[in-house]
């Protein structure tokens, strides 16, 4: 279960909501700040999530080990934002050639960054107090998705750590034969088409026999089906979507009555 792996606290307020709610709710903040590139939208709604971080129950610890690739892409989308915008008012900071950075690219850059942040975020805490097991059960029962459909997708999610450790094997079997390690491209090249062959044949022979075991235990049936775990949809579930909406609407309020509300269609 992903809980365990990440050290979060299943017990912890926003955690114990269904996995529908929590979806939505990350979800909505994120669609409006699609629609708009304004550091003070963007702003609210990172402050919020974060200070909302221990009430999902991941540890601040192992969250930052685990942002690290969206902190390196924050800073390349901030980097080429500020390097390639047409914006170049205000005072010079760098100019070096073709390259000119000044006040005004520095902030569009780092407003982007900002708002991919806001945007990534809330999907981040979501998925990470998310069992796919709940995750599964809580799309049958409350949004109607076809059981053959969220309970294959769960099966190839738990699936993809098995092809993680199949693909190191078949590195391994091929350095044992001498197939590893060559530093002719052309040669290494070959190497990895086949290793990557191997690993699409045995993908597809373990999915066919899923498709085989799922359609046994009647998962192609149009009857309607019980389900074993019940996913509750309560109060609080309804309260967390509520304030979801509210702090976005609050954002999008503060940003326009501010003046920095920017709209990309406009």
């Amino acid at each position: 279960m992903l809980q365990t792996h990440l050290s979060t606290d299943p017990a912890a307020p926003l955690a114990r909501r269904n996995p529908v709610a929590k979806l939505a709710a990350a979800l909505l903040p994120s669609l409006v700040l699609l629609v708009s590139v304004d550091p003070v939208s963007s702003g609210l709604l990172l402050a919020a999530w974060l200070v909302s971080v221990p009430a999902w129950g991941v540890g601040w610890p192992g969250l930052l080990r685990r942002l690290w690739p969206l902190g390196l892409a924050l800073v390349m989308v901030a980097l080429g934002n500020a390097v390639f915008t047409d914006r170049k008012g205000g005072a010079t900071l760098l100019e070096a050639g073709p390259l000119l950075l000044t006040a005004e690219s520095l902030a569009t850059g780092l407003t982007a960054g900002l708002r991919v942040a806001a945007i990534a975020l809330p999907g981040v805490l979501a998925i990470l107090t998310i069992d796919p097991v709940d995750l599964a059960d809580a799309l049958v029962q409350h949004l109607r998705v076809p059981a053959r459909f969220a309970y294959g997708s769960l099966a190839a999610f738990r699936l993809a750590p098995l092809l993680a450790a199949e693909w190191e094997v078949l590195g391994r079997a091929r350095r044992a034969r001498g197939l590893g390690g060559d530093r002719n491209p052309a040669r290494a090249l070959a190497v990895l088409g086949g290793r990557l062959f191997a690993l699409l044949v045995g993908a597809v022979r373990r999915g066919t026999q899923l498709a085989v075991a799922m359609d046994a235990r009647g998962f192609a049936a149009s009857a309607h089906r019980t389900s074993a775990r019940r996913q509750t949809f309560t109060r609080a579930d309804v309260a967390l979507i509520a304030g979801s909406v509210l702090l976005t609407a609050l954002a999008v309020t503060t940003a326009v009555a501010t003046g920095a509300w920017s709209p990309l269609l406009s």
